[in-house]
């Protein structure tokens, strides 16, 4: 294949390079530069307040959800324009990272399954930076069986009311609205028994509860629904529909993970090029280079099948399960590559400061964050299982509640 850009494609690349050139808070290049292992975090800026201006100001430019349909404030652009706008932007795109689960998964989850009021309504002030949504999909009883959920909505004339409880999810404490999949029927088969709404994170009875990490952020929550009533115009999708309607966040959730997951490594090869070891540099270190190497051949295969689901989405095709092996394999990467950067410093990979300190610091921020990306939109398990059984066509593993009624599966605390 022949991955040059055509006339067109270069034409647009000089367009959007020369509008990021004039745009960008050039005064924030350096911080941002240096926050992409497991952190976001500015020194004299909230990244909430500064990622909504820069949201902003890409939609009054015409850059903002740039793949979306017009009419719901995108530019109509084509998948392979949306990657060349990813390589302009650069770190800029970081700026964004409270917009990423509207933009990258609840965005086209109505876009696919909302009526056109709602899209119409909605999908505006998200490219726009007016409203951010987060995904309330978790529980503390389900783990990564996402249709095991518990947490219940009830009609009531034209509305529903919520109680339960959801968990690990980012952004809530500044979200504004969230998608929300409840059990709607717990008397059949628990995927054929969940609806998916969308709501407003202020509604009365909702309680966000920030969950503290392990490397001093606060990106996770607790949220908590009593009597929560929704209206039966924020459902998406059929009632008893909500695991298909999940399947389309999903997919999406996958493909954005994969695609923007920083693994570390071309700060690792930076930083085995600079580190001495007791007989040279780290970099010339046979043992080193053959897990850079290792490294660079993995993640040259993850840029190729990210090429793969482009080409997917370029011929009007939905997300498919392809996208779980980027988000398996960088997964993995991140971590491991954390974890070998702090075998390389020793005692030296517990600093954290200025200078020379902070890159030692990034591995160390690196190593705390990436267990969650092995969690976050499914964990390895769930994703190998998808991948052998809707990629390589192996049989099923075995599910002895599939067919099981929900409230006849035998569980604690019910």
């Amino acid at each position: 294949m022949n991955f040059d850009d055509t006339p067109q494609e270069a034409a647009f690349r000089e367009t959007a390079r020369q509008w990021v050139e004039a745009n960008a808070p050039k005064e924030l290049h350096a911080e941002l530069s240096k926050s992409s292992l497991g952190r976001i975090r500015l020194a004299k800026h909230d990244i909430v307040d500064v990622g909504k201006a820069w949201q902003k100001k890409k939609f009054e430019g015409n850059w903002a959800c740039l793949h979306w349909p017009k009419e719901y404030g995108g530019r109509g652009a084509t998948p392979i324009e949306r990657v060349i706008w990813q390589q302009e932007e650069g770190v800029y795109g970081k700026l964004t990272q409270p917009f990423q689960i509207g933009e990258g998964m609840c965005g086209p989850t109505v876009m696919a399954w909302g009526s056109e009021d709602a899209k119409r309504r909605h999908l505006p002030k998200l490219a726009s930076g007016e409203e951010i949504w987060c995904q309330l999909f978790s529980e503390p009883s389900a783990g990564s069986d996402v249709a095991g959920l518990r947490t219940r909505a009830e009609k009531k004339g034209d509305n529903w009311v919520v109680n339960g409880q959801k968990i690990w999810t980012s952004g809530a404490h500044y979200s504004d609205f969230g998608l929300l999949i409840a059990r709607t029927d717990p008397s059949v088969p628990k995927h054929k028994g969940l609806t998916m709404f969308f709501l407003d994170m202020k509604s009365p009875g909702v309680e966000v509860r920030p969950i503290k990490q392990a490397n001093g952020m606060q990106e996770f929550n607790e949220v908590y629904f009593t009597d929560v009533v929704i209206s039966d115009s924020q459902r998406l999708g059929a009632v008893g529909e909500g695991w298909s309607v999940s399947l389309t966040t999903l997919m999406n959730e996958r493909m954005s993970i994969g695609s923007r997951l920083a693994t570390g490594v071309p700060e690792m090869f930076e930083f085995c090029a600079n580190l001495m070891l007791e007989d040279g540099l780290a970099i010339d270190d046979p043992a080193v280079r053959s897990k850079l190497a290792s490294w660079a051949v993995k993640s040259s295969g993850l840029k190729y099948t990210s090429y793969r689901a482009i080409s997917a989405l370029s011929k009007g095709e939905q997300p498919g399960p392809e996208n779980s092996i980027g988000k398996l394999v960088s997964g993995m990467m991140l971590q491991d590559i954390a974890t070998y950067a702090m075998d390389l410093q020793g005692a030296a990979g517990v600093l954290t400061g200025s200078d020379e300190e902070t890159v030692q610091g990034q591995f160390q921020q690196m190593l705390l964050s990436s267990p969650s990306m092995r969690i976050a939109g499914g964990t390895d398990e769930i994703l190998r299982n998808i991948i052998a059984e809707r990629v390589l066509g192996l049989p099923g593993d075995i599910r002895v509640d599939k067919d099981v009624p929900y409230n006849k599966i035998p569980t604690k605390g019910r």
